[in-house]
């Protein structure tokens, strides 16, 4: 449940009793600011452009108001939600359920990528009064027939910013036009780009604007600290930040599915229950590692930024963000899943000594300061367990917890153990992993991942940042993300062509801003050097498809959850085509193209040695 931070109630906005009673029953008590402007004007029937982000309490804002306006007397589907991904679409499906917990006979269905396309066929037979669904999918029951839109009342685009970075713009504009022009357009976005702006221009009717602004969407219960540290020393810093603030329930973002799975590989090594959240897992081992995650079998989520969007858990305490985030907007979802009803939140950024220059783009973006912070000591840490077990001790000693083992004392003195053999004994299996002398971390278990030696973390610090050859494996990455705002990987240029371009969804930026397609080229350039981390797919379908570059990226981020931005050079050429797939989503990609289309026509995938 997204939180909730105003301080009047839902009951003047124009809802019925029955939704009343199901929002007290979901756990709202006050609508927050973009629920209180928002709800009265949808229920009136403007258009509303909203910009607000995660964690503003927009899923209400717009879903209270389409549950409201639904005639479940009416079996067609009369209110369609577009989301970036599967994820952001099952969460706002399930808390569309909640919120119309009491309208009997209203119906809601999920439609989105990697899950069987037959079972959703089934439900959209049925009738579902509200769709909720991915662009690429949504498309495809277009294509297929089997999602009506002529019943639309109300078509609502959630996070439409993201969408664009993903490459749907021509996805949400082809939807938008096969709906019927006589229907109300709701719009949220965390930021109103040119592109954004086109579309509410389009297709949008004498909207209100309704604004959230910077300050109240960060939350003041969160103290924001970061730290100047090198790769190599981030596990390492990380272990002992959360040891010291004492955390209990704590999210770790990195930027990449393999880095979530090394660090919960090496924090489960050194005694953390620790799991990974990506985009690789399939639903069930997501929803079982939330589940864990939610009743505190597991202590520390390591998760990638999409695969993020889903987790919605009041009580976590602490947010580190190991990677800095390739987007700013993606900083401000980080930190929101902390310092949630009224509690205090921590979050502790990690800037690369190459990086630090992104803190006051951070700082003006979010216009509120981060606190430095210094990596603890190993004596700090020495000090703050040495002080916690006599804390420990003490509270024991005021139960009657202590009184067996006296007994078992006076049995091993009377045996002839001195009891300062004893005590030291006990206090080398308790605090095993310190020295007071030569301070060093309890024993790891066998990691796969090399070490390096030589600084104040010892042998407790991360290597899962380098390659097998020693080196950084994200340095020639930083310099991309330096030149290129969004870190997203660029379309190489043409030969003798100076232009830069940055490539987004099939799209190329020229330098001047503006937005062209791009054309694709029949070959590729001899002077392109493979990249040892991007798979080659082949493709079989090709010009004679009408199929553009676009239409790929589209369809591989809609119906496998990929990011746009992660699809690498594509080529064109008459009959098929080829396209550049990290190496660690080939599997994801292949499983979840399986039975699916592009531009209506079957697809097949096979990777090229």
């Amino acid at each position: 449940m997204e939180e909730i931070i105003s301080t009047n109630g839902f009951e003047g906005l124009g809802l019925s009793e029955t939704t009343l009673q199901a929002i007290e029953k979901a756990g709202y008590t006050i609508p927050s600011p973009i629920q209180l402007q928002a709800i009265p004007e949808i229920l009136n029937g403007r258009d509303i452009i909203g910009q607000a982000q995660t964690g503003t309490g927009k899923t209400a804002a717009f879903g209270l108001p389409a549950i409201e306006k639904i005639d479940v007397t009416d079996r067609s589907t009369q209110a369609l939600i577009l989301c970036p991904t599967r994820e952001l679409a099952l969460q706002v499906c399930n808390e569309l359920k909640k919120l119309s917990h009491g309208k009997k006979g209203l119906t809601i269905a999920a439609v989105y990528g990697g899950e069987s396309i037959m079972m959703q066929i089934k439900d959209l037979k049925r009738g579902m009064h509200i769709v909720v669904g991915t662009p690429g999918r949504v498309i495809d029951h277009l294509e297929r027939k089997t999602l009506q839109l002529d019943g639309i009342k109300m078509f609502i685009l959630d996070e439409a910013d993201e969408m664009l970075n993903m490459g749907f713009r021509e996805d949400i504009e082809h939807v938008l036009t096969q709906a019927p022009k006589e229907r109300q357009t709701i719009l949220f976005s965390a930021t109103m780009s040119a592109p954004i702006l086109n579309i509410t221009k389009r297709f949008l009717t004498d909207p209100v604007h309704v604004k959230i602004t910077k300050k109240e969407v960060t939350v003041d219960t969160i103290e924001q600290w970061y730290y100047d540290i090198s790769s190599s020393n981030k596990l390492e810093a990380m272990t002992q930040l959360y040891d010291l603030n004492e955390l209990k329930l704590c999210l770790v973002f990195t930027n990449t599915k393999k880095k979530a799975d090394e660090i919960s590989e090496e924090l489960r090594a050194y005694g953390y229950k620790a799991e990974a959240l990506h985009g690789d897992l399939k639903q069930s081992a997501r929803n079982e590692v939330m589940t864990k995650f939610r009743n505190g079998q597991i202590n520390m989520l390591v998760a990638t930024d999409v695969a993020a969007r889903g987790i919605d858990v009041n009580d976590v305490d602490g947010v580190f963000n190991y990677d800095l985030p390739q987007d700013l907007e993606n900083y401000v979802h980080r930190i929101g899943r902390t310092g949630r009803a009224g509690k205090l939140g921590k979050s502790f950024t990690f800037f690369l000594p190459g990086e630090r220059y992104r803190l006051k783009e951070l700082e003006r973006f979010t216009k509120s300061p981060l606190k430095r912070g210094d990596a603890p000591s190993k004596k700090q840490l020495v000090d703050f367990k040495k002080t916690k077990l006599v804390d420990k001790i003490n509270a024991l000693a005021q139960t009657d917890a202590l009184k067996p083992f006296e007994a078992l004392l006076e049995e091993y003195v009377e045996k002839g153990i001195d009891p300062k053999v004893l005590t030291a004994g006990l206090l080398q299996m308790v605090l095993k992993d310190i020295s007071t002398v030569e301070p060093e971390r309890r024993p790891r278990k066998e990691s796969p991942y090399t070490e390096r030696g030589g600084d104040r973390f010892g042998d407790r610090r991360s290597s899962g940042d380098r390659d097998s050859r020693g080196g950084d494996r994200f340095g020639d990455r930083r310099s991309s993300e330096r030149s290129a705002g969004s870190g997203r990987d660029r379309f190489e240029s043409r030969a003798g062509s100076n232009e830069r371009r940055e490539r987004s969804g099939g799209f190329e930026r020229r330098d001047s801003g503006e937005r062209t397609e791009r054309a694709p080229r029949p070959e590729r350039s001899e002077s392109r050097q493979p990249d040892a981390n991007m798979a080659r797919v082949l493709i079989n379908l090709g010009h004679r498809d009408y199929v553009k570059p676009r239409d790929i990226v589209g369809a591989l981020a809609g119906e496998t959850g990929i990011k746009g931005s992660d699809i690498g050079h594509i080529d064109i050429f008459d009959k098929h085509s080829y396209v550049d797939i990290p190496k660690s989503d080939i599997d994801r990609v292949l499983n979840g193209m399986k039975n699916n289309t592009i531009k209506g026509k079957s697809v097949s995938l096979e990777v090229q040695q």
